[in-house]
């Protein structure tokens, strides 16, 4: 017998009371731990670094993530000097912010041909890290991550708000290297602020590796 109304799949389990909206056919959305904003950096000269900066849009469920992951430019697709910055909102993706002042990032570079094979993957997983909250209680520490498109090679980071708190930095450098599924030998280290802030790049020492 015909009906007016579209018939589900064998397979799924029909929605409880609490999963029905306003409208039936719509489920409600799945909320994230935090909410998050992610920014857009495109280095354009004539500009100041903060002009150069563009809050692209914030969310706080998972429906809302993939929407926004699926509508922007993968990565390895930006131009040189770009970056994006996922935070929690309220959080600037800058040193200066007083909760990022204090602390650091898990720093991975990656070579030329990495942008083509693996770039766009880390930062994916990177991501999924920091909204499933991925580190347990570690996640507390977790500011943002920040991915950089850059000529001599890429760089990933995950910035934490305390340098001196070992215990939770540590978590979150293991879980982000299994997560990652690098090699062993790989090593990825963690700076603090200050001295990336106060040297060259590739002068600045490690705190903690692994």
């Amino acid at each position: 017998m015909a009906t007016s109304e579209p018939k589900a799949p064998e397979t799924a389990e029909p929605p409880t009371e609490s999963q029905v909206v306003a409208n039936p056919e719509q489920y409600i959305k799945h909320p994230l731990q935090n909410r998050w904003a992610l920014w857009y950096f495109k280095n354009d000269k004539s500009k100041s670094w903060t002009e150069n900066l563009r809050l692209i849009s914030k969310f706080d469920t998972v429906e809302d993530f993939w929407a926004l992951y699926n509508h922007i430019q993968q990565p390895s697709k930006l131009g040189f000097g770009c970056d994006y910055c996922l935070f929690k909102d309220g959080i600037k993706p800058m040193w200066e912010d007083d909760r990022n002042k204090l602390g650091g990032r898990w720093l991975m570079t990656l070579n030329k041909q990495q942008r083509h094979n693996d770039l766009d993957r880390y930062w994916m997983e990177t991501l999924l890290c920091l909204v499933g909250e991925s580190f347990d209680e570690a996640s507390e520490d977790v500011c943002g991550a920040v991915v950089n498109v850059r000529p001599k090679g890429d760089k990933i980071a995950i910035w934490t708000s305390n340098c001196q708190n070992r215990e939770a930095i540590m978590t979150i450098g293991q879980n982000y290297k299994e997560r990652l599924n690098l090699p062993i030998k790989a090593l990825i280290g963690y700076q603090s602020h200050d001295d990336t802030s106060s040297k060259s790049g590739s002068t600045t020492k490690n705190m903690y590796s692994v």
